[in-house]
């Protein structure tokens, strides 16, 4: 397409819409010779004539018909993404991808959206579920706009907005634990070094914290059934398979209850923090930076 036409597209579009010549220079605010000069020397370009004057007004030729119908088609479409895009800005129109895993999106970030999207009704989400590394991964190369993590050790091209501590503890029936300790004849002190233990696989950060944890104190987890999800884990230990590692937050009904009761552990383990995290060089689009500023109004 010859780019520099497009002025003399609107301008002939004008004037075959129009009964005459100097009806369209009134429309176009210009002189009645501007509009002629800008019309002839389309159909120089092209190589065709596009209308004639006449008694009755103006009259297309074959060719200036042909061009009037596309030109129509093109022009009502570049009017038609000018009201979407203005009918997007009014009403707050846009999209958010977010990604998180699976249990975090449950416990935390389903109930701040529902809040969120109280306020802004018309924004879209997308939510992928994942584990904390690969969203980290999908922050740095910019493929989603906003993550909820447990904050890294690295990761330092994010910034981080904090939504508090999660804490790990190691939990089992009270079936389970009772059974154990009559069978291995053992004290409740000893409980983590006998048990059947529930852990994440060993990609995940999760697991990989508690690692360092068990290791501290030589306890073995080598031999530990491996879930995919802290609510798989939640369920199998619930089960009375084994004893877990699970946030104590997610389970709170289930301590209040002593459905699960904790475990006895050598120390506690080091409080988490779990923080929306967005990249540092990337610039969020509206509907992003909006919910970052939410979520900075909410937990700073």
């Amino acid at each position: 397409m010859n780019t520099a036409n497009i002025s003399l597209y609107h301008i002939f579009l004008t004037a075959a819409q129009s009964p005459s010549i100097s009806a369209a220079a009134q429309s176009l605010y210009i002189s009645q010779p501007a509009v002629s000069k800008a019309i002839k020397k389309l159909e120089d370009s092209l190589g065709v004539s596009l209308l004639v004057r006449s008694s009755k007004g103006i009259q297309l030729t074959n060719e200036g018909n042909i061009l009037y119908q596309y030109l129509h088609s093109a022009f009502e479409t570049i009017n038609a993404a000018e009201d979407t895009i203005k009918h997007i800005h009014e009403l707050g129109i846009g999209h958010i991808k977010i990604g998180v895993s699976s249990t975090l999106c449950k416990h935390i970030l389903l109930p701040c959206l529902k809040s969120f999207l109280s306020i802004h009704p018309h924004i879209q989400i997308t939510i992928v579920c994942q584990s904390t590394s690969q969203t980290v991964e999908l922050l740095e190369n910019r493929e989603i706009d906003i993550g909820l993590i447990a904050k890294p050790d690295s990761a330092k091209k994010l910034n981080y907005i904090s939504a508090g501590l999660i804490h790990d503890l190691f939990v089992a029936t009270p079936q389970y634990i009772s059974g154990l300790l009559e069978r291995e004849k053992i004290g409740r002190e000893q409980i983590l070094n006998h048990a059947n233990l529930i852990l994440l696989d060993k990609n995940n950060l999760t697991r990989k914290y508690i690692n360092t944890y068990l290791n501290s104190w030589n306890i073995s987890s080598d031999t530990a059934m491996e879930v995919n999800s802290m609510e798989l884990l939640i369920d199998f230990v619930k089960t009375g398979l084994g004893a877990g590692c699970i946030i104590r937050e997610f389970i709170t009904e289930e301590l209040k209850a002593k459905t699960l009761i904790p475990i006895k552990a050598p120390s506690a383990i080091k409080p988490r923090q779990i923080c929306f995290a967005y990249s540092k060089t990337f610039s969020p689009n509206d509907s992003a930076a909006a919910l970052i500023e939410y979520l900075k109004n909410i937990y700073e």
